[in-house]
């Protein structure tokens, strides 16, 4: 039966990559057309990806974490085959002449999978029950390595998803195979994959299928990196390559043991334990561990001068001692946090930032707010001060309309916005999200907060679309929620200007000549100064002031 293959589409306008977070299906599921697949977060948001095909999964190209150019494989089904045939016959014949599968090598004997049995052996799991079983490839490699049936592991994450985690606890429970059992000659119970494979064999060749480096402890190269492999050719996606170029390293001389069509193949792991180890100085050095330096009642090293060199004066702690101790963790500088540095980056550089400060008194604010709060319940809303803020910035933009514009430099030109779009900044979990409100100018108080909400809570969720944070003439950041009361918000670039919002708080304020308590919101306004003077940010932030402490004028607009 034919094998298709699927790339990763173009989830978003413009993207080009995009890093696979999970997937929804593992080898052997059935999948109907426009199932997700898989979850990959762009540098705009968590989306998922709907398969093209109804079928059966037949492989993962892709691990759980890498970076996949968009129109790269990333899966592959078995298609045209009822859901009884799922199974699949172990003889394939219902494989379509001259539609091979992605899997075999091209050249490659029809029968060269099952000419080597301990290469067969190696990348084999233990017999599984029947059902779905959904467990990203990295979680059945481990399985694999640790003799543990996937299908009996209990799975900690949403819809029962295994985890390596899941698999280490469930063999350190008893739950994995006796190793005493290693020498017996029957081989493991065929994997979903493998049924009706007809001799298919994976164009990746898995570490210890050569029966060399089978074991989890030559899995990946770690710590004690092997001497550099000297390669004249070396296969590798572009993602991979694209850390070779970020570490700086020859990807001729990284080691690996996987081959693919004949020549050597490095993914990004084995490029960046290659570059570890190059920079703690082990690459050139076997994976043996450093010799232990004694020290004398004097504090001389008693070993070789090499030795005596790692010593801290007058202990016996080394510094690999000091820097295993004091580990620092690092976190991919990618997906949404390495878009927010890249957008801050580029307004900070481009336009030359000034904040203006100031504090509105908002006693009428906080009453209104109060009287409409059980009619926004009754609406099923729940009302915050954020729509009246809205209202009240727009009603600053449309009498000063450059802080609602955007300057395109290359056409010599300042573009007045007439269309009034907020954006809202949503601090998440991967970072801060800016989803778009439209036309607030047309929309109610109530209307106003059922929207911020709803994209506030799919912001959190990473469920936005790439659309829902687009379009964007002025933004509001509300850090007040947090806590703080003046801030210098950097401006969401091309816009010209953006509005921070300290916590509405009881605050001295002068009155008649005395000091009492009031309510109070400061208000910080960054502006691009290429094209909003200052006294026209001062005059705007008088404007949103004066609808804030009079809260009926925002019915004049």
């Amino acid at each position: 039966m034919p094998v298709k293959e699927f790339k990763l589409p173009d989830v978003g306008e413009g993207v080009a990559e995009g890093e696979l977070v999970s997937w929804l299906v593992a080898p052997g599921d059935r999948v109907e057309e426009d199932q997700p697949v898989a979850e990959v977060e762009t540098d705009k948001a968590l989306v998922e990806v709907p398969s093209s095909y109804d079928g059966t999964v037949e492989e993962l190209f892709v691990e759980e974490g890498d970076v996949v150019p968009v129109g790269d494989v990333i899966i592959s089904f078995r298609v045209g085959e009822d859901d009884g045939d799922a199974g699949g016959e172990a003889d394939g014949a219902d494989a379509a002449p001259g539609d091979e599968p992605r899997g075999e090598a091209e050249g490659s004997e029809p029968g060269a999978a099952d000419a080597d049995p301990d290469a067969a052996d190696g990348d084999s799991e233990p017999a599984t029950s029947s059902g779905r079983t959904f467990a990203p490839p990295s979680a059945r490699r481990l399985a694999r390595e640790l003799g543990v049936d996937i299908a009996a592991v209990d799975g900690s994450g949403p819809g029962g998803r295994i985890s390596e985690a899941d698999v280490r606890a469930h063999a350190e429970g008893g739950g994995g195979d006796d190793a005493g059992d290693s020498g017996s000659d029957e081989a493991p119970a065929p994997t979903p994959t493998d049924v009706g494979s007809g001799g298919r064999k994976s164009a990746v060749k898995k570490r210890g299928e050569d029966g060399s480096a089978g074991s989890a402890s030559t899995a990946a190269p770690s710590a004690g990196a092997p001497e550099p492999a000297g390669r004249e050719t070396t296969l590798a996606t572009p993602a991979t390559r694209k850390v070779v170029r970020e570490l700086g390293v020859d990807i001729d001389d990284v080691p690996t043991d996987e081959t693919r069509d004949g020549e050597a193949f490095v993914t990004g792991e084995d490029v960046r334990a290659y570059a570890e180890a190059l920079e703690s100085g082990t690459a050139a050095d076997s994976a043996t561990e450093p010799e232990p330096v004694d020290v004398d009642a004097g504090g001389a090293a008693a070993g070789s001068a090499t030795a005596g060199a790692g010593a801290t004066t007058g202990t016996g702690v080394t510094d690999a001692d000091a820097t295993t101790g004091s580990a620092d963790e690092t976190v991919p500088y990618r997906g949404v946090r390495r878009t927010i540095g890249k957008q801050m980056e580029r307004s900070k550089f481009t336009a030359p930032h000034v904040t203006h400060h100031d504090t509105a008194e908002v006693d009428a604010l906080v009453e209104a707010r109060e009287e409409l709060k059980p009619r926004a319940e009754e609406a099923g809303v729940r009302l915050t001060y954020m729509p009246f803020v809205m209202k009240a910035i727009v009603a600053g933009l449309k009498e000063y309309p450059y802080l609602n514009s955007e300057l395109r430099e290359d056409d010599e030109e300042i573009v007045l916005k007439k269309e009034y779009n907020l954006g809202i900044a949503v601090a998440t979990d991967a970072g801060l999200m800016v989803p778009v409100v439209e036309d607030v100018d047309e929309k109610g108080l109530f209307e106003l907060a059922a929207e911020v909400s709803d994209l506030a809570a799919r912001a959190r969720e990473r469920k936005l679309k790439p659309a829902e944070m687009k379009g964007g003439t002025f933004s509001i950041t509300n850090f007040g929620a947090i806590g703080g009361e003046y801030a210098t918000p950097i401006i969401n670039y091309p816009e010209t200007a953006i509005l921070g919002l300290g916590a509405i708080e009881e605050r001295p304020v002068a009155r008649d000549g005395a000091v009492v308590a009031a309510p109070t919101l400061p208000l910080s306004l960054s502006i691009d100064h290429r094209v909003i003077d200052g006294a026209v940010a001062a005059e705007f932030a008088n404007t949103v002031m004066e609808h804030l402490e009079h809260p009926l004028l925002l019915l004049t607009q």
